[in-house]
């Protein structure tokens, strides 16, 4: 039995920046491992999904202590990720797609926590979903749900069968644009309620530069952020939150600790290239040093839809 289980697509990403262009790993599976390998204290696995060329990747996990499962798949997900000199926006586009994970391949997997890392909608199928529900608490990105991909390019589109599938999630991510089209809402507060309402437990609002908001039905907690020394690659931001959160949240923190722990970590993830790699006394230091942005300028008491 694992505290947590990680299940997602491995991918290959160009990633263009005003600086720079870079081609690596990535996707959910790949920030949220390399994140969680800086804690030795949680017990900790990873399904993934992608071609035989990039099998590379899985040894590089597996040499730095992850337990690493493979379901194949003819081909890896190619991302091409472009950002202007606002790194809260990006232009996506698809140039190849893996295949999707099955219950079969899930059957022998046990944890307390599963985070299903969706990165294109038909990741994981409603029937994966419940399913995952039976064997422990499952968490969400609502990102990947919302993807639609045509000749390439990537198009916002609703997630289908979404009142069903949430009833089944416990932790959901959505940062500001997803809780709009998620729910119609465009304040924090009506979006985590008729979230809440339709089955999840915890609702994550991220909302940039401005923290994050997580409602648990009862509570509003209103998470900090915590300004970086300097913007350089804000690519895995979310799972590294999410990482952070859930890390916390399995080792039996609170919500708002664990929501403060998972902000410093994406501050200083957000700090360099690539995925997190700092360690535990880095993000305490963080929380305790770094200058807390807009903490209260976050509204969630104004509802409009």
């Amino acid at each position: 039995m694992h505290d947590l289980c990680c299940i997602g697509h491995i991918t290959l990403d160009k990633i263009v920046t005003p600086k720079n262009t870079v081609h690596m790993a990535g996707g959910t599976a790949f920030y949220f491992s390399h994140a969680i390998k800086h804690f030795n204290d949680i017990d900790y696995t990873l399904i993934t999904a992608l071609a035989e060329s990039e099998m590379k990747e899985v040894d590089r996990l597996r040499s730095e202590g992850i337990d690493v499962a493979v379901m194949p798949s003819k081909h890896s997900v190619y991302f091409e990720n472009i950002y202007g000199e606002n790194q809260d926006n990006r232009t996506q586009r698809v140039l190849a797609k893996a295949d999707p994970f099955t219950i079969d391949y899930l059957k022998e997997v046990e944890a307390k926590i599963f985070h299903l890392g969706s990165l294109l909608a038909d990741d994981f199928s409603l029937d994966v979903v419940k399913y995952m529900a039976t064997k422990g608490f499952v968490s969400a990105d609502s990102q990947g749900y919302l993807r639609e991909v045509r000749d390439k390019n990537v198009y916002a589109t609703d997630w289908i069968g979404k009142e069903e599938a949430l009833k089944y999630i416990h932790f959901l991510k959505a940062n500001e644009l997803e809780m709009v089209a998620l729910t119609g809402y465009s304040d924090v507060a009506s979006a985590a309620k008729q979230l809440y309402d339709w089955g999840v437990k915890e609702v994550l609002i991220t909302l940039g530069s401005l923290g994050s908001v997580i409602y648990d039905g009862d509570t509003f907690y209103k998470i900090p952020a915590y300004k970086p020394r300097e913007v350089v690659d804000a690519t895995g931001c979310g799972d590294t939150y999410m990482t952070g959160y859930l890390y916390q949240r399995a080792k039996g923190a609170g919500i708002e600790e664990a929501g403060r722990f998972a902000a410093a970590m994406s501050t200083i993830k957000i700090e360099a290239s690539g995925p997190f790699s700092g360690s535990k006394e880095d993000i305490i230091r963080c929380m305790e040093t770094a200058e807390q942005r807009y903490e209260d300028t976050v509204c969630i008491n104004s509802p409009h839809k």
